[in-house]
């Protein structure tokens, strides 16, 4: 019990101190100069002075007799620094057009393993050019197929992914839209708060022929009456309470009579304005505008007899949840049947404000009453009152497919894969005894465990946890950014989860020797070199407990780059052969395949040399494995003394002279517990039965003799 709350209390003690430590670093920030922007600009464009508000440059354009915005330029780590798999924030160039449209993105600087050394950059550049020309009013979703932008509707565009780097370019993906956005948000009017990605959209077909009294019928025009009460009990306690005589007088008249309608949805505006008045209105509405159409009687209007045409209204406001939305009017000369001329306004929405047809309209109806004569009193209330669109005339919003959540959504195939297997594993430790009981069933459970470790969560899921995971962490809380990049890879997530409970119950072993895929292509070759008769490394203990600190000064170095260098990181990182063999199958410059390939070779000769001797991920696993709680694998009084028979069998040298079992070393491979279980292998096992064997000799007493 002591040793299981002193383990906890180291645990608590690094959770609570070591975040405390590492952000003590400020994060980066965008280094782009006029200078360089110049050079990157050429002629015919100008650029403008860096913005006193924000990190953005505008572009211009000389024409012959003026000069035109055309861009605003901007760096993605001064807006949305999300830290990409390395932990560090991939930076980009973006150029985004007055109307909310890519002009270009560039990557300036990234440090992602899979194209550093790996797959090459050239896969990166080309998935970045992609967005030219892409506006932040189309939903962009990631294909891992060949989809045509061309044969999609407008509000959608896919753009090719990266095999093998899925996690990478959606970080991307989301570094470079929540940075465009951002800017568009605050210069170029597009909605605070809301992403226009991320909204229902108004269906394009027109709909069928449909009668005014039809469409009020169906709710399509909707009527707003508010009676001269309602108004007096809004106005009730206050200093305006009371003022309007005509309102005291007849309280059931109405104050204002409305109809609103949704004049932007094909079926609605071609019925009610008709032919021509329809395409007056589409000639003014760009595309994913809206408009809505009030036509009002009764005492009180919309808007004002002073009212200019064209501007937005004094009298009316519009908000859906906390969000304001400008509401202009459109000034359009058109007639409507059965309206007269001045009453009815048809108000635009456009689509950079983020309106979502689906969800309810708010306006609010500003009345205000005066009090006094030569200095009134202005006492003002604002009615509410809302307009809904039928779920048959808009298309829902999609899935956020930007983010993480939709990587876990269309991976949870993968993940109950995963999740039953590292059931069956937990049990299979749990019940080890039961397991090693048949010493050949255990053999081909493991191989068949290794199996699947090697070909479904390190080839196909691309799940091997590595060293870049560790520095990854350390980078991001240093700079005191946010870990949710993690969950860009839901298969290493789901087995870090496992890993740590792992480490705490059982130590390292469990990863090390059955989840991690590099290991289980050692143990292939290894024991494929045992069965050719290869020659084997004899290591003298002395050596083998130097060889195995190596690990550890690796570790070290990796993790003290991270606090000050994640150029050198990257180098120091490849170390690892994991991101050659297993992420990118050995498509990769000769010098890593051979560096790969002769470790496994090695591993024919001295089995699992990388994992015993240089693994730095294995020696974070050791260390973090010291605050485990069981001392689980079973031991005997004899074990050690005498019996030396696990000892000579452990291939990594994991167990003493005197028996006890170094967890730091041991990789749970359960050899030492079949022999444990063994009649036949055990030698304090062996001894028992012999003696059980012994037929005692009665021998009479002397007297009888």
């Amino acid at each position: 019990m002591e040793k299981i709350i002193l383990s906890l209390r180291r645990l608590l003690f690094c959770s609570v101190l070591l975040p405390w430590v590492l952000i003590a670093l400020p994060a980066s920030a965008g280094t782009m100069t006029q200078a360089e922007l110049a050079r990157r600009f050429p002629a015919p464009y100008l650029v403008g002075d860096k913005d006193s508000a924000l990190p953005v440059w505008p572009i211009f354009k000389k024409n012959m007799t003026s000069t035109e915005l055309v861009a605003y330029v901007f760096e993605s780590i001064d807006f949305a620094p999300i830290p990409g798999f390395s932990g560090v924030p991939m930076n980009l160039l973006i150029a985004l057009d007055p109307a909310g449209s890519f002009v270009d993105v560039k990557v300036l600087s990234h440090h992602e393993p899979v194209f550093l050394d790996g797959l090459g950059e050239a896969p990166l550049f080309k998935f970045v050019s992609q967005y030219q020309g892409i506006s932040l009013k189309q939903n962009i979703k990631i294909s891992t197929g060949n989809m045509s932008r061309s044969n999609k509707e407008a509000a959608n565009v896919y753009i090719d992914g990266v095999s093998k780097a899925t996690a990478s370019v959606r970080i991307l993906n989301q570094s470079a839209l929540s940075a465009a956005l951002n800017v568009a948000r605050k210069k170029l009017g597009f909605a605070e708060g809301r992403d226009p990605d991320l909204i229902a959209r108004i269906r394009p077909d027109a709909g069928t022929v449909i009668s005014p009294a039809t469409l009020r019928q169906r709710g399509l025009i909707q009527p707003v009456v508010m009676r001269n009460r309602e108004i007096e009990a809004a106005f009730a306690g206050s200093a305006g309470e009371g003022l309007d005589p005509i309102a005291l007088a007849q309280p059931d008249a109405p104050f204002i009579d409305m109809e609103a309608s949704y004049v932007s949805v094909p079926a609605i505006g071609r019925n009610l304005l008709g032919e021509a008045g329809w395409a007056k209105l589409k000639a003014r509405l760009e595309p994913g505008d809206h408009a809505i159409m009030l036509v009002s009687t009764g005492r009180y209007g919309v808007v004002g007899d002073d009212f200019t045409r064209g501007a937005v209204p004094d009298r009316l406001a519009l908000k859906q949840g906390t969000l304001p939305i400008e509401i202009r009017d459109l000034d359009l000369d058109i007639e409507v049947a059965g309206v007269p001329e001045n009453g009815f306004k048809i108000f635009r929405v456009i689509s950079q404000s983020g309106l979502d047809p689906s969800l309810p309209l708010e306006f609010f109806l500003h009345v205000t009453r005066s009090k006094g004569i030569l200095y009134p009193e202005k006492i003002s209330r604002d009615l509410r009152f809302s307009v809904n669109l039928p779920a048959e005339f808009y298309v829902a919003a999609e899935p956020d497919n930007k983010t993480w959540r939709a990587i876990w959504w269309q991976r949870w195939w993968e993940l109950a894969i995963l999740a039953v297997a590292l059931a069956v594993l937990s049990v299979a430790l749990l019940l080890q005894k039961k397991l090693v009981a048949h010493e050949r069933r255990f053999i081909w459970f493991r191989r068949a465990f290794l199996v699947f470790t090697a070909g479904f969560i390190g080839w196909y899921a691309q799940g091997q946890l590595s060293i870049v995971n560790l520095t990854s962490v350390v980078q991001s809380l240093m700079a005191g950014r946010s870990l949710e990049f993690l969950l860009y890879d839901p298969m290493s997530v789901s087995l870090w989860a496992f890993v740590l409970v792992s480490l705490v119950v059982w130590g390292r072993g469990t990863f090390c020797g059955w989840l991690c895929p590099f290991g289980a292509l050692q143990e292939f070759t290894g024991k494929l070199g045992q069965w050719l008769k290869f020659p084997q490394l004899m290591i003298r203990p002395g050596l083998d407990g130097r060889l195995k600190l190596l690990k550890y000064v690796l570790l070290a170095a990796i993790i003290g780059s991270a606090f000050f260098s994640a150029t050198l990181t990257d180098k120091l990182v490849e170390f690892e052969p994991f991101k050659t063999a297993i992420t990118l199958n050995f498509v990769r410059s000769w010098p890593y395949v051979a560096y790969a390939v002769g470790l496994l070779l090695l591993s024919m000769f001295s089995y699992k040399f990388f994992c015993r001797y240089l693994c730095p991920f294995g020696a974070g696993l050791a260390v973090l494995g010291r605050f485990r709680i069981l001392d689980w694998l079973p031991r005997r009084a004899a074990c050690g003394t005498p019996c030396q028979t696990c000892r000579h069998s452990c291939e990594y040298k994991a167990i003493k002279p005197s028996g006890v079992i170094q967890y730091d070393e041991c990789f749970q491979c359960l050899d030492c517990v079949v022999i444990h279980e063994s009649d036949e292998k055990c030698a304090p096992l062996i001894m028992e039965k012999k003696r059980a064997r012994i037929i005692p000799i009665d021998v009479a007493p002397a007297e009888e003799k």
